[in-house]
């Protein structure tokens, strides 16, 4: 297969220049840049981003860092992420920081810093300002998704104002008896949203005149597993909750799976709302608060292009807020009389 010295040879220049020429830079006049197109055209020669690279200082590749692998927000991000990379000719390298602090370490201290990327995408990261000012330092843009970063163009949504507006869907149907299932402790550390979701409960609950109850509020790990347990210890209660608001889908489905087991109809037992639109949301039939994660990896992609690639039109915000929307199905509804 011909490589970059047999194209320069063709076209009559240096191997830098090929790079350039293949690269759009405009350095390269355009009778240079046609010699170059059509000598590579002839020999079949394909841009490798290494090549690219020796010439541009560009790799063609962007590092993605997230928390977790495992859970659904995070893989559906990235997916968006890597389809609009793909669109732009860049490569996607992923780094998952569930080893601990040492693998976070080892990533911003090494791995980042070698210039192995061109950007980096932040997914529900809150980065300390030693770790974006030696990013920055490098002239590695950032742009953060999951809540605001000093300095750091972000993608967000309003964590309060979403729980809050679950919490209210709820109360429009008339529910008083509103239990919430949030996050536990061990998903705080970024952004605190399980605290944000909890504000949002509350003040709607408050708004409403209802006083929050201490004991309708349980913690789970942002799983179905642990969202099935924390409802089973709401659902077994003697003054049962009529409505169960949880801080995420797969808890809000593990809600509805504990509701079965225990011989309880959906909604007319218990109405139950989530967070997310999760890809098995509509098979269980559940209302929840759509954030597209898919569209916010596609986002990030849009803001580091343009700053890998100015084109004159100013940074822009640097907290951007992002769309939801609330999608109702068959898993809510007016609380039934008892009797």
């Amino acid at each position: 297969m011909p490589g970059i010295i047999e194209v320069a040879m063709r076209a009559g220049v240096s191997t830098a220049t090929v790079s350039r020429a293949l690269s759009g830079k405009s350095s390269v006049s355009d009778a240079t840049r046609e010699r170059v197109l059509a000598a590579a055209r002839d020999l079949g020669y394909v841009v490798s981003s290494n090549a690219s690279g020796l010439a541009t200082g560009r790799t063609k590749n962007v590092g993605v860092v997230i928390p977790f692998l495992t859970r659904w927000f995070y893989s559906t991000a990235i997916e968006g992420a890597e389809t609009a990379l793909l669109h732009r000719g860049y490569d996607l390298t992923l780094y998952n920081l569930g080893g601990g602090p040492d693998d976070r370490r080892s990533v911003f201290e090494h791995f980042l810093l070698r210039k192995r990327v061109d950007a980096v995408i932040a997914i529900s990261l809150e980065l300390t300002p030693d770790e974006v000012n030696r990013l920055l330092a490098m002239n590695t843009p950032i742009v953060g998704i999951g809540g605001p970063l000093p300095g750091v163009r972000t993608l967000s949504i309003d964590d309060v104002a979403v729980a809050k507006r679950a919490t209210d869907y709820l109360l429009g149907l008339g529910h008083r008896s509103i239990a919430h299932i949030a996050g536990d402790q061990a998903s705080e550390r970024d952004f605190h949203l399980p605290t944000n979701r909890r504000v949002g409960f509350d003040a709607a609950l408050s708004a409403a005149g209802i006083h929050p109850d201490p004991t309708l509020i349980v913690t789970a790990d942002f799983t179905i597993e642990g969202g099935h347990n924390a409802a089973l210890q709401l659902l077994t209660r003697s003054a049962r909750p009529t409505a169960i608001f949880a801080a995420s889908d797969e808890m809000a489905i593990g809600t509805i799976l504990a509701a079965r087991e225990l011989g309880l109809r959906v909604p007319e037992d218990v109405s139950v709302i989530g967070i997310d639109d999760h890809e098995l949301a509509a098979f269980f039939g559940l209302t929840t608060i759509a954030q597209y994660p898919a569209e916010q990896g596609r986002r990030a992609v849009e803001i580091l292009m343009e700053e890998l690639h100015p084109g004159g039109g100013g940074v822009g915000d640097l907290n951007i807020p992002l769309r939801v929307e609330l999608i109702v199905r068959s898993s809510t509804a007016p609380p039934s009389n008892r009797g």
